[in-house]
Parts: C-alpha cells; sequence; structure tokens
C-alpha cells in the first residue's frame, strides 16, 4: 500500500502514516477508483476487528478479507506489472486457502526473545533508510519505470471480474456489523412483503433492522454499483409503506449501492448522505422522538435567557426552519454586541425541554470564545453542565463547547488501534 501511494507520485505523507490515513489520502482514492478502494477499506476493517475485537473472526470473514486481497493484488499486477501480468480469466478460488493449524505453544520467554529480535532488525532498517540520497534516487528511477509500466498495460482492455456486487453486499454487512447489527436471522435479508403496487403484489427488502419488540426499526435498499444510490429512494418508501401496514411502525430508510448510503426519515426530514448506519438505541431514539418532541412553536422561550423583542424572533425563526419546513440547518447573522450568545443558549434550551437535542456542541474558532461562551453557559442553562472540550476532554455533559483543531482532533484521534 505504501510502494502504490508513493510510486503515482511523489507526494508527502500525512501527518498519521497509519494504513487507514493512506487508504484516505484523496490521490490514492483517484488513482484506485472506488471499487479497490471499498476493497481496501473491507480489508483494514476486518484487519482491525481481528486485532481488536474480542470476539473470534468467522471463517466466512477471513475468507472474504482474502478474496478481497486477491482481487486488489490482481490490480496491482495488472496495472503496474513490468513483466508477466495474471491472465483476466482467473477467478479466486477458497478451496486453494489453507485449513486452520493449531498453532505451536511458544513460552513468554521465547516470544519475549522474538520481540527483541524484531526491535533490532527494524533498528537496523531504519539506520539503512536514514539519510542516503542512493536511495532517494533508486527510488525515483523505480517510480519512473512503473508510471512507463501502468501506460504500457492500461492500452490493453482490463476485463477481469472484479466481483463488485460481492464486494457492495459484503461491505454494507459489514458496515451494520460494525453497528451491531448480527444480520444472524433469516429475517434479516431479503424480508418477504405484500402490498407492493406491481403485478405479483410482493417483493423482498434487502435488509430489515428489527426492534426488541419485534416491529422494524429501519430497512436497508441495496442498488448496484454502477447506479446512483438515490435511484433505490421511491422502492425504499413503497418497502417502507409495506412494513408499516403490516407491523403499524415505519422504519427509517436507507439506501445504498455499497459506495453511497443515503438516511431517510421521511415523517420528518428529507433524506440526507451517512458515512454508514446506525445502531439499534439511536434507531430507537429517532422512532420515539417522532412522538415524544414537543411543538417548538408552542414552546416558551426564556425570558431570563433573552430579553430583546429580536432575539426572540430569531429563535422562532430557526425554529420554523426545523419544524414545519423541516430543514436540517439555520444561519443567523447578528452584529457586534447584539447578543448572539444567549440566542444560542436560549435555543438549545428550548431545543432540549422540546426534546429536539440530546446533546448540544456548540463551537468557536478561538480559546478565548470558547472560555466565554463557557461561562455563558454555566450561567444562564447550568442544567445543562456544560464541558470545555479544549481542558476537559473525558468529562460528561450535555453542552459540549470547543475549538474547531480540538474537534478535529478528538474525531481523528485513535485508541487502541
Amino acid at each position: 500500500m505504501y510502494w502504490l501511494y508513493k510510486s503515482d507520485a511523489a507526494l508527502k505523507l500525512p501527518h498519521s502514516e497509519s494504513l487507514s490515513a493512506l487508504i484516505f489520502e484523496p490521490t490514492f482514492g483517484d488513482a484506485i477508483g472506488s471499487t479497490l478502494l471499498t476493497k481496501a477499506r473491507i480489508i483494514k476493517d476486518l484487519g482491525n476487528l481481528a486485532v481488536h475485537s474480542h470476539k473470534p473472526i468467522r471463517e466466512s470473514d477471513a475468507v472474504s478479507a482474502v478474496r478481497e486481497l486477491f482481487h486488489f493484488c490482481f490490480w496491482i499486477a495488472r496495472t503496474y506489472a513490468r513483466g508477466p501480468k495474471p491472465l483476466d480469466g482467473i477467478d479466486f478460488s477458497p478451496e486453494l486457502l489453507l485449513k486452520a493449524a493449531v498453532a505451536s505453544h511458544q513460552t513468554v520467554a521465547q516470544l519475549q526473545t522474538l520481540e527483541v529480535q524484531l526491535r533490532e532488525k527494524d533498528e537496523k532498517l531504519v539506520e539503512l533508510l536514514e539519510g542516503k540520497q542512493a536511495l532517494d534516487d533508486e527510488l525515483q528511477r523505480l517510480r519512473e519505470e512503473v508510471a512507463a509500466a501502468k501506460k504500457a498495460n492500461a492500452a490493453q482492455p482490463d476485463t477481469h471480474d472484479y466481483s463488485e456486487a460481492a464486494t457492495r453486499d459484503y461491505f454494507i454487512d459489514l458496515l451494520l456489523k460494525e453497528a451491531g447489527w448480527a444480520l444472524s436471522d433469516s429475517r434479516d435479508r431479503e424480508f418477504p412483503i405484500a402490498g407492493m403496487p406491481n403485478q405479483a403484489k410482493e417483493g423482498f427488502v434487502d435488509y430489515v433492522l428489527w426492534g426488541d419488540d419485534g416491529k422494524p426499526l429501519a430497512l436497508v435498499e441495496a442498488k448496484t454499483t454502477k447506479r446512483d444510490a438515490r435511484v433505490g429512494q421511491q422502492q425504499a418508501k413503497l418497502y417502507a409503506d409495506c412494513l408499516e401496514t403490516q407491523f403499524g411502525q415505519r422504519p427509517i430508510i436507507f439506501y445504498s449501492n455499497g459506495y453511497q448510503h443515503w438516511m431517510w426519515d421521511d415523517v420528518s426530514h428529507p433524506a440526507r448522505a451517512v458515512q454508514g448506519f446506525y445502531k439499534k438505541a439511536e434507531l430507537e431514539l429517532l422512532i420515539q422522538r417522532r412522538t415524544s418532541r414537543k411543538k417548538l412553536a408552542e414552546a416558551e422561550i426564556s425570558k431570563t435567557i433573552v430579553e430583546r423583542y429580536y432575539q426572540t424572533r430569531a429563535i422562532r425563526g430557526v425554529s420554523e426552519a426545523f419544524e414545519p419546513d423541516n430543514s436540517r440547518k439555520a444561519l443567523l447573522v447578528m452584529a457586534t454586541g447584539s447578543g448572539k450568545t444567549r440566542v444560542v443558549i436560549a435555543l438549545c434550551d428550548l431545543r432540549m425541554r422540546c426534546n429536539w437535542a440530546k446533546r448540544i456542541l456548540f463551537l468557536a474558532d478561538r480559546v478565548a470564545l470558547v472560555n466565554q461562551a463557557l461561562n455563558a453557559f454555566k450561567q444562564h442553562l447550568p442544567d445543562s453542565s456544560p464541558v470545555n472540550l479544549v481542558t476537559e476532554k473525558d468529562k460528561e455533559g450535555r453542552v459540549y463547547v470547543s475549538t474547531y483543531p480540538t474537534m478535529m482532533g478528538l474525531i481523528d484521534q485513535a485508541k487502541d488501534g
């Protein structure tokens, strides 16, 4: 992976040299395309599960990882090989994989000795790599050779079957499992429904995510990788209609082509792109909010927080954007000294009292503004237990105040790999 990333262009490495950082480097994605990028993500995610999960890796997952690695390596050899290339007609054969064998027992002393030997080899390798102009010259020569090989190989059409549909289905499975959906029940996939407006009057939902009460929390409609995921929106809506008729609860709608994922709670919000699928508790909260939310227009705005008429009008305007208009964004432009922070605090108070918000994130571009906002929340909304993420990263509360760089650092940080 590192060699390929460096071979297409002499690029500066991102701050993190982890496999994940290299996979999501934009030029890498541009070089390999969405199909191969998804395969690389599957390999990386399964590797993380194998290392960090307490559950044993199933044989089917291990075979899937090797299958995706086979296709990925085929593409590398097909695109960059300077000698003989693999034939386009070859297929992945899982029966050729070695069967599991019992690992030999090693004592703690033997493992420690092995660790020391590996560390010594790493140190020698670092010494070898540091400060040698000859190595840079050799890398430049190899880049030129690889670029020439890639150009020559690209002249011949690539007819290899990369199993895009299988990769799409498995990647959707993997994302659902990461969100806690085991997909172990037969009703989780290809669930039959009746009442469709077609000649057969029936259909099959690709995935149904069930609640503990046996009612559907969400459905997932999977479309082919060559089509926009939004093509499945209307069909997914019809499936949701049938499930609502059968179970008395309208599910949240997801539709995906394996690369793009959309979430749609058509009761209260327009569809929007998402990175993956929701956990059971998150879906339950969305369903619950349909009935537990109070109307923002009917709730009283705290007069102890805001007192001026234009502040009240601003809060009502934002509430109208969220409620009747079903928007998810609003922008307030207010002059210095007009009480922007108080308006935000009153708006947070209103949304929390009406069960529209569980937690609030307040972002500012300077630490001084963070401290100022934190003090204002403590003064006007102390029950929200405001937390300064700049200095208190592990504290719990309902309102979190942070700078943009601190928030990005928290998002990008990794724990235990």
